[in-house]
């Protein structure tokens, strides 16, 4: 609003010389003001005194700011409202909001944040790091052929093809991409006193046994029995058929013994098919000691458990199988490429293969070292009668 060249005292001399006889017109050639203006003076200060016209003129101020004020508010508010369902928990975030209200509200960068409460450096910054675009086409990549695969397995697969980097900044990489792997839950587990479980000290000393249950594409089930060696991790059988016996079992053992050698021990549940009269016939003619975890403590059992779990996560949950011998198909190769191909944490990230070709080069052919003594947490049980 321009800012009139006459005072409250003035504007109210000039309406008081018109009011003391003075022709309209001439008051206002002697004081160079147009007529409208005149009249326009006499609507808002006819009546009143200096000390009134001063008041008047000071609560039309007041009432101006006020009213910039809530408009300021108001915009504000309406600001805030609009970017309430965006998450602002990163820069990049905040510089897009900013952005944003900028745009859609016509307002400064120094009001839009003022109004988030960000820091006017940070929406500035640009940042002067290298794009990355070889080793985020191969992390996507390697992400949508191993979905269940964190930044961490990643690491590993990259650095095998020469991608060499930091973990850190593969980790930046790996969010900046959205390549987060969904945790899926699990169900609810009794909480209870926890022992440290021994660890054997060569490949063959003890295998693990446990089963896993799918289905097909029709709802038919079927079941799976995972054989792992605790030592070097390997999978060394995934059989599945719609019926497992406690003599399919131990014929399936046999077949191993047979390429692979004997076992010192073997681990597994209390499940009627590893509990049966051919197991434990199994047990005693092949002179190998079979030990029953306490029931209801799976992590007694805990290399195949943790197994299963990533069977479960990475290949089951994956796969619809349409029959058995695609669930064969699918099962053999998944083990292949667990045994070869994936990078195990257990292992400092070697493969199980590379595991078990180490420790043989380590201990030389022929040579069976013993196992060590299992502590009383695994709750073995022995059978009186049935062992030598």
């Amino acid at each position: 609003m321009k800012r009139s060249r006459f005072t409250e005292e003035q504007i109210i001399g000039i309406l008081r010389e018109q009011e003391a006889g003075g022709k309209t017109a001439d008051v206002c050639r002697r004081h160079g003001v147009s007529e409208a203006t005149f009249y326009k003076w006499k609507a808002k200060y006819g009546g009143l005194e200096v000390s009134e016209a001063r008041r008047l003129k000071a609560l039309e101020a007041e009432n101006a700011r006020l009213k910039k004020l809530l408009a300021e508010a108001m915009l504000d508010n309406a600001m805030l409202k609009d970017v309430a369902g965006k998450k602002m928990v990163t820069p990049a975030a905040v510089r897009q909001a900013v952005a944003h209200l900028r745009d859609v509200h016509g307002v400064s960068e120094r009001r839009a944040c003022s109004v988030l409460d960000a820091d006017r450096s940070s929406v500035r910054y640009r940042s002067r790091r290298p794009d990355d675009g070889e080793i985020r086409t191969r992390l996507r990549e390697l992400s949508r052929q191993r979905r269940r695969f964190g930044y961490r397995r990643l690491h590993l697969l990259l650095a095998r093809e020469g991608l060499v980097m930091n973990q850190k900044k593969l980790r930046r990489l790996y969010a900046e991409e959205k390549l987060q792997v969904r945790r899926r839950g699990g169900r609810k587990r009794a909480l209870g006193t926890r022992a440290p479980m021994t660890i054997p000290q060569g490949p063959n000393q003890r295998w693990s046994l446990d089963f896993v249950a799918d289905t097909f594409a029709d709802g038919r089930r079927f079941r799976i029995l995972a054989v792992v060696d605790d030592f070097t991790r390997e999978c060394l059988a995934l059989v599945a058929d719609t019926s497992l016996s406690g003599i399919r079992v131990a014929r399936e053992l046999d077949g191993l013994i047979i390429g692979r050698g004997k076992p010192l021990m073997m681990v597994s549940d209390n499940g009627t098919e590893l509990t049966s009269m051919a197991i434990l016939r199994w047990s005693q003619d092949r002179r190998v000691e079979w030990h029953y975890i306490a029931p209801g403590k799976p992590m007694q059992n805990g290399f195949v458990e943790s197994f299963n779990g990533r069977l479960r996560d990475e290949c089951m949950n994956e796969t619809l199988f349409i029959s058995l011998p695609h669930a064969k198909a699918v099962l053999a190769a998944w083990r292949d490429d667990y045994n070869h191909v994936r990078p195990h944490s257990g292992l400092h990230g070697a493969t199980p293969a590379e595991a078990a070709a180490r420790a043989a080069t380590q201990k030389g052919p022929g040579h069976a070292p013993a196992l060590l003594a299992i502590t009383a947490h695994i709750g073995h049980q022995h059978h009186p009668g049935l062992y030598l």
